[in-house]
């Protein structure tokens, strides 16, 4: 993998935040008048509005509340393709990650993968049990785990797939669909070794089956190292239970991993000293290589970034040139935190270095931005991360060298968009 570097370019205003306001302040005030003041004879300045001369609804109309009804668009989506065989019971729907704001996505839009639809347990008969290779058994409820300190962290979960579809070329003509198998949000719970401290892990037991009590009984086998580390027993996300489609009542999280090792609806865990060799860790969830062999325990999620703004579900075509645009989108890594993104805007030749705004934490999203002067121009809209172990963003050609074609995890090669003179934003695939 190549360092990133740093290129100018004439043709590129790099500004900060005040640079951006100054410069706006500089434009005439005709050029400033086409773009943003309405006509003064606007009805909807000069006439009362509807909402503002009537009764607004009942403030116990919805006692869950609900997004505005104009926000209809912002929804998760899914489609046949990402599903086994069109069974709607195992597939997945999608983040809109164009109508994404800051780094915590909400409940209801949560990206969700289940492989025998969404079980509705409950929480009354629900038992959870360690066991195996420990010196204390123990079936625990929930409120039993509730009685254990809280933590609270901020953590992304991702797909291995998200993105698969696109490896032999461009599949669909949307961010959501190209990468939104992910989300980020605050996750509330009690970490496992404060629970197994108390119950005595055998030294040699290195690794834990961690079961679902789903219809598919999703099983994987985590290593007792990382069970150990950071991995928590999550009950709740962004204030309040988990959904039933994230797990409810309990799930298990590992920070930075594959989402599907973080199992929905908590079983058990079992303790020993040999890998489980499961179904999802055998016929799938592996990762061919170059040469022919697959990677079976690939566990965390490589330094990864996208451009959220332009999309093809939200071009340019309202701009003109000479406006001035910011420029997001989001880059994680399941190594730790984001230390820098690049972006380019011819395909890769050049890359210069964009802002890293809000919170940076680790195996969190990380925001970048970049304001730009639109010279209603074609471009090529790239970018790449770096996290801070220096873990550097590859190209598709890249990342072919290690993983090979065929393989359909763990992809992470840098994603372009096209920006034609009009505006429009449509997905292509730069592999140099």
């Amino acid at each position: 993998m190549t360092k990133i570097s740093k290129a100018s370019n004439t043709e590129i205003v790099q500004s900060t935040r005040r640079d951006f306001f100054r410069k706006t302040a500089a434009y005439s005030v005709s050029a400033i008048a086409a773009t943003s003041i309405l006509s003064a004879d606007d009805e909807n300045i000069t006439h009362h509005s509807k909402w503002g001369t009537t009764l607004g609804d009942e403030l116990n109309k919805n006692p869950y509340g609900l997004p505005s009804p104009y926000e209809h668009n912002n929804v998760r989506r899914t489609t046949p393709l990402l599903s086994s065989a069109g069974d709607m019971h195992a597939a997945i729907s999608l983040t809109p990650l164009h109508e994404q704001e800051g780094i915590i996505t909400p409940n209801g839009l949560f990206f969700t993968r289940t492989h025998n639809g969404v079980a509705q347990i409950d929480p009354n008969k629900f038992r959870f049990m360690i066991h195996g290779m420990i010196e204390k058994p123990i079936v625990l409820t929930l409120e039993d785990i509730k009685k254990y300190p809280s933590e609270s962290v901020i953590h992304f979960l991702e797909c291995p797939s998200n993105g698969a579809a696109e490896w032999k070329g461009p599949q669909f003509n949307s961010l959501q669909f190209v990468k939104g198998m992910m989300s980020c949000t605050e996750w509330t719970g009690v970490r496992l070794k404060t629970i197994l401290d108390d119950l005595g892990v055998d030294p040699k037991a290195i690794w834990c089956l961690v079961e679902g009590q789903d219809g598919s009984e999703m099983s994987r086998t985590v290593p007792t190292e990382k069970i150990m580390d950071d991995a928590m027993l999550v009950y709740a996300m962004n204030g309040e239970a988990l959904r039933a489609e994230q797990g409810y009542p309990l799930r298990l999280l590992l920070p930075g991993w594959e989402a599907n090792l973080c199992v929905k609806w908590l079983k058990r865990l079992e303790f020993g000293d040999k890998p489980w060799y499961c179904k999802e860790e055998t016929s799938k969830y592996t990762t061919l290589t170059a040469s022919g062999k697959a990677i079976q325990h690939f566990y965390p999620l490589e330094v990864n970034s996208i451009i959220t703004s332009p999309c093809p579900e939200k071009p340019w075509t309202s701009l003109k040139k000479g406006d001035m645009i910011e420029i997001q989108g989001l880059a994680w890594s399941g190594h730790g935190k984001i230390k820098l993104v690049d972006i380019s805007f011819d395909g890769g030749k050049n890359w210069v270095e964009a802002n890293l705004k809000g919170l940076v934490l680790p195996k969190s999203w990380t925001r970048f931005s970049y304001i730009y002067k639109y010279e209603g121009k074609p471009l090529l809209l790239a970018s790449r991360a770096m996290d801070e172990i220096k873990n550097v963003q590859p190209t598709v050609n890249q990342e072919k060298k290690i993983i090979g074609v065929e393989g359909v995890y763990h992809r992470n090669s840098i994603c372009t968009w096209e920006v034609k003179e009009n505006g429009e934003v449509h997905n292509v695939q730069m592999r140099s």
